[in-house]
Parts: C-alpha cells; sequence; structure tokens
C-alpha cells in the first residue's frame, strides 16, 4: 500500500488541524494505522495509532485529549485530528501502516512497513 499524508500547514497556538493520510493500492482493511512526528534535532516519536482488529485508539500522552485518530474506510482515508495546538506540535507528521502490530509494539516504528513522505505542521506562538 501506498500512503500520502496531507494538510499540514501554519497554525496559531490554540487552533485546530486536521491531518489526512490516504491509502492507494488497497484499502486500510486488516492494517493497523499510526501517526508519528519528528521535531528538528529530534527523534521521531509516537504520536497515535489505530488498530486493525475493533479499531483501539492509542495516543501519547503529550497529545491525548488534543488529538483523535479516526478512519473512514470509503474514502481510504485515516484522520488525526489535531485540537488545542501547541509550538510543540510543531513537526513533520507521518502516517505509517502494517498489518499484525502487535500492542505492545504500537509506538515502535520499527513496527510499520509502508510510510508516507510526510507532513509539515507549524504551530505558531
Amino acid at each position: 500500500v501506498q500512503l500520502q499524508a496531507c494538510g499540514g500547514r501554519l497554525v496559531q497556538a490554540g487552533g485546530s488541524l486536521r491531518l489526512s493520510c490516504v491509502a492507494s493500492g488497497r484499502t486500510f482493511d486488516g492494517l493497523t494505522v499510526a501517526w508519528f512526528r519528528q521535531a528538528p534535532g529530534k527523534e521521531r516519536e509516537f504520536v497515535t495509532a489505530i488498530r486493525r482488529s475493533g479499531g483501539g485508539r492509542y495516543y501519547a500522552d503529550s497529545v491525548k485529549g488534543r488529538f483523535t485518530i479516526s478512519r473512514e474506510y470509503a474514502k481510504y482515508t485515516v484522520y488525526l485530528q489535531m485540537n488545542e495546538l501547541k509550538p510543540e506540535d510543531t513537526a513533520v507528521y507521518y502516517c505509517a501502516a502494517s498489518p499484525g502490530v502487535i500492542l505492545s509494539n504500537l509506538a515502535n516504528q520499527d513496527g510499520y512497513n509502508h510510510w508516507g513522505q510526510g507532513t509539515q505542521v507549524t504551530v505558531s506562538s
């Protein structure tokens, strides 16, 4: 599956933004889909994931209560709704997908074998 992440832009602190991860080549059925982000000079970090079975959602503590991941099967799309944005949310956001990601490995980027190209989110103070 090929992934295309889009929707990133400059936004003021406190604002909202929705990122999209669009699949081509196949649907997201049977895949766990995650968002990671990488800020300048920092390691790539886990943001959130939605599991393939039952759609359980998991979030990094830093975004819990502010970000929401969701799927829209008919549009082959996974969304990341980001509210109450903070300057520290500034990063390149990547979507990733893979079958068979176990719960304990959701936040490990090595567990994902399909990646989108990244979309820049910049939050100004």
